[in-house]
């Protein structure tokens, strides 16, 4: 009997000296309080909460973002060789999948001569600006595409922007989304034989051919933006 007293006694002084050692958890108005205190300490104590707001990234740096049919002409070869393909317009890469393979290969745009893509019943052609001399010279030799050949020709380099995402500060825009956004940039060739960067308007190609002034404002009557290129395309023809 002395044994359990002693044994009772001994098992009371462990469980007071534990639940002096323990912090206890508070429950109801207190609980909340405190859970708000810890909230309002985070900027000072280094605290951090996560944000999961981030939508990842938006659009690629290809041109088509598929592979189309099209024939590629190598340089030093005089055969166009049949593939699918796809224009990496950031890294000025072709992107292609040999049928024999079908494996996606890339090679740079040093190696190709010229590009046609068959893509909704039109072919497009397609070189680069490595052999092109430019007002404002360009960096990196990029794929353009001809929209005219010459005497004035008219070309478009495709580009792709990359935007961060803008969400994070107190008046930002909330776009919570990086994105490679299409960014199209036009050269005509003048008479110096040097490609001048224009916009799709009256007032840039007056600018380079002041003394087509009529010619051009009757061009762009009754067009829109989205007709804009084909617009310029039809008044070089009339030169």
């Amino acid at each position: 009997m002395k044994r359990i007293i002693i044994l009772f006694v001994s098992l009371l002084s462990v469980v007071n000296i534990f639940a002096q050692n323990t912090v206890a958890y508070q429950s109801g108005a207190t609980g909340m309080k405190n859970l708000q205190d810890i909230a309002n300490l985070a900027p000072y104590t280094g605290a951090v909460g996560f944000d999961n707001r981030y939508e990842g990234v938006k659009g690629t740096t290809r041109l088509f973002d598929t592979l189309i049919t099209s024939a590629i002409l190598v340089r030093g070869q005089e055969k166009y060789i049949q593939l699918k393909s796809d224009i990496d317009v950031v890294n000025n890469t072709l992107i292609f999948m040999p049928s024999a393979t079908g494996a996606l290969r890339e090679i740079p745009s040093d190696t190709i001569t010229e590009l046609i893509v068959y893509k909704d019943g039109k072919q497009l052609i397609y070189r680069t600006t490595r052999d092109i001399g430019f007002e404002k010279q360009i960096e990196g030799n990029k794929f353009c595409q001809i929209l005219k050949k010459g005497p004035d020709q008219f070309i478009k380099i495709p580009e792709k922007k990359f935007v961060e995402a803008d969400y994070k500060r107190v008046y930002s825009p909330d776009i919570r989304y990086d994105e490679f956004k299409p960014v199209n940039k036009y050269f005509i060739e003048g008479s110096d034989s040097i490609f001048h960067r224009v916009q799709l308007n009256k007032k840039s190609l007056v600018k380079m051919f002041p003394d087509k002034k009529e010619l051009i404002e009757k061009g762009f009557e009754g067009k829109s933006e989205g007709d804009a290129e084909m617009a310029v395309i039809s008044i070089l023809e009339q030169f």
